[in-house]
């Protein structure tokens, strides 16, 4: 019957969001910052930089997570 269908959301025809995307993004952010920051603070202790390898190494979990949530998420519309 024609009146029991759901209404269509106005907008667009593409998939729905998902949803744990914001789980899923700030676990890609923390992960790479504690992953390679833990990674420069080994290499903080093996080659003694005062704290160098460690800041390098948050800086790069960062910007790794970073380009894992646009990659894996997309950009906004």
């Amino acid at each position: 019957m024609t009146g029991d269908q759901t209404p269509q959301p106005a907008g667009g025809s593409g998939p729905p969001p998902e949803s744990g995307a914001g789980y899923t993004a700030l676990g890609y952010l923390i992960g790479g910052l504690a992953v390679w920051g833990f990674i420069g603070w080994l290499v903080d202790q093996w080659l003694d930089t005062g704290g160098l390898a460690t800041g390098i190494g948050f800086l790069l979990g960062g910007a790794g997570g970073v380009y894992l949530v646009i990659r894996r998420l997309g950009t906004p519309s």
